[in-house]
């Protein structure tokens, strides 16, 4: 059957993340519109007899720094080539740039001949929201008080290059809450908690310390129904980041590694507590 490799209209960036969903990633319900904006033309869908049967995203951020992510073939399609020609095209989409992914372990060998290599482990830690009686810290604000430029200047310390429209869709997406730590008028951290197929998933979380961290998870589980499913996908180099998984008795149960092609962008992972998102970064 002819197969082409094409660049996915908006409204199939759905078929992408049910895909995900299918493969136990979790999307968030609302993530669709949001890596849209990221990159529009960043997403290709495989078709086969005009049937879209697989995906990947391979994503720009401002022409230096790409992403794959969403790199899924559905299974009755599988072993016939489809996933290395997008895979192929995905790369070629990012010819020049510095490429980062978050692997899972089955597909870590492949990444690793494809030039890839290892970063850093990453953890899914999962439990469930607790609503705590300690009063919320006064410091501890909507993120529509924060300036937006001084979120973008704290996401660049944890991001390799600037995402403004990604992060614009993320905090003002439904069913969503963002928060900011504010020192005076600077931004001490900020975390965002978001309904997901299961649960609620919080990320990012960023913070300068470890209190900071652990007072703004505790205030976005506060925005999530007591004893709701709740998700943080922690890099596991940030060992405080480690400990307040573990403090909330969260329990590890998925993996990826974040590995990249080209040279390793230098990131403040000890601020980094919670990834944004797997599929894109």
């Amino acid at each position: 059957m002819d197969c082409t490799i094409e660049t996915m209209r908006r409204d199939e960036i759905g078929f992408a993340i049910e895909l995900a969903a299918a493969e136990g990633w979790n999307p968030g319900l609302h993530d669709a519109e949001c890596f849209h904006a990221a990159d529009p033309g960043g997403f290709l869908v495989a078709r086969c007899g005009g049937k879209a049967v697989g995906c990947i995203a391979a994503v720009s951020y401002a022409g230096r720094f790409g992403f794959i992510g969403l790199y899924i073939v559905a299974p009755p399609w599988r072993g016939q080539g489809i996933g290395r020609r997008l895979w192929d095209a995905g790369m070629a989409r990012l010819a020049g740039q510095v490429v980062g992914l978050d692997g899972v372990p089955a597909q870590q060998a492949f990444y690793r001949r494809s030039g890839f290599e290892l970063a850093w482990q990453n953890m899914r830690f999962a439990g469930t929201a607790r609503h705590t009686q300690q009063a919320e810290a006064a410091q501890i604000v909507p993120m529509g008080e924060a300036d937006f430029g001084a979120l973008c200047a704290l996401d660049r310390r944890v991001f390799p290059a600037p995402r403004e429209a990604f992060l614009r869709c993320w905090i003002a997406m439904p069913d969503a809450t963002a928060l900011a730590w504010m020192e005076s008028e600077r931004i001490a951290g900020w975390g965002l908690v978001r309904r997901c197929r299961v649960g609620h998933k919080i990320g990012p979380l960023v913070a300068d310390d470890p209190a900071v961290a652990s007072a703004l998870y505790a205030a976005l589980c506060r925005r999530v129904p007591d004893g709701d499913a709740v998700f943080l996908d922690v890099p596991l180099p940030n060992a405080d980041a480690q400990a307040l998984a573990r403090a909330q008795s969260l329990q590890g149960v998925f993996s990826t590694a974040r590995m990249y092609a080209g040279a390793a962008p230098v990131l403040e992972l000890d601020r980094l507590y919670g990834v944004t998102t797997f599929e894109l970064g």
